[in-house]
């Protein structure tokens, strides 16, 4: 077993890898959640969808929507004027291009206004069970750097690297534990070293 694998082994002994943080019923709601997680928590965005979703949850009632009327919506989540944008623009989208479904490619779901391909990732293994990648968010791309996975600071780089070192079977895993033990124990400030279960592997002297 290589030093990575037992990286991994031992992560997940402390998470779920095996389900991510936001709350969705259908394709199109995870991808909503998605787009509003950016630079923002799940739990927040877990309490304005509930909310929303209860009033609209389908490209066409988004589409139909005017944009301020989404941002009263989201107010509360970072960067609500630009995502509210986003949320129109790709209703329409989905609307003009998919006939209403969600696209489940990659090459496709990145066509999509305010859909990166970290976004893309999460929705491929959440809503349609595919794991092509790793998404890299800024917990993952920390831990990445700290535990020597990567030395890039691009997240495609990031990504390539990690796909490379991380047997297939560990892909969807590890789209969850460096999200949660970014989240939990190695912060962007004051890490909680000491409680640390993969600190043997950190190649950074976090203080």
């Amino acid at each position: 077993m290589t030093k990575t694998e037992q990286m991994v082994q031992t992560l997940s002994t402390c998470y779920d890898g095996e389900k991510g943080s936001l709350d969705f019923h259908t394709p199109f709601e995870l991808l909503i959640a998605v787009m509003l997680s950016a630079q923002c928590t799940d739990a927040r965005v877990n309490i304005v969808t509930k909310k929303m979703f209860s009033k609209v949850n389908t490209p066409e009632g988004f589409a139909k929507m005017k944009t301020n009327q989404i941002e009263k919506m989201i107010s509360s989540i970072s960067f609500y004027k630009n995502k509210a944008k986003h949320i129109k623009e790709c209703s329409q989208q989905i609307i003009e291009n998919f006939g209403g479904d969600v696209p489940h490619t990659m090459e496709e779901l990145t066509t999509l206004s305010g859909i990166g391909r970290k976004s893309a990732n999460v929705i491929l293994l959440e809503a349609f069970n595919h794991c092509e990648g790793i998404a890299v968010d800024t917990h993952a791309l920390r831990l990445s750097n700290r535990l020597g996975l990567s030395k890039h600071d691009d997240p495609f780089k990031v990504e390539q690297d990690l796909l490379k070192k991380i047997p297939k079977k560990y892909w969807r895993l590890m789209n969850h534990l460096l999200v949660y033990h970014g989240r939990e124990i190695c912060t962007a400030r004051n890490p909680k070293c000491e409680e640390c279960v993969v600190k043997q592997y950190c190649k950074n002297s976090v203080k």
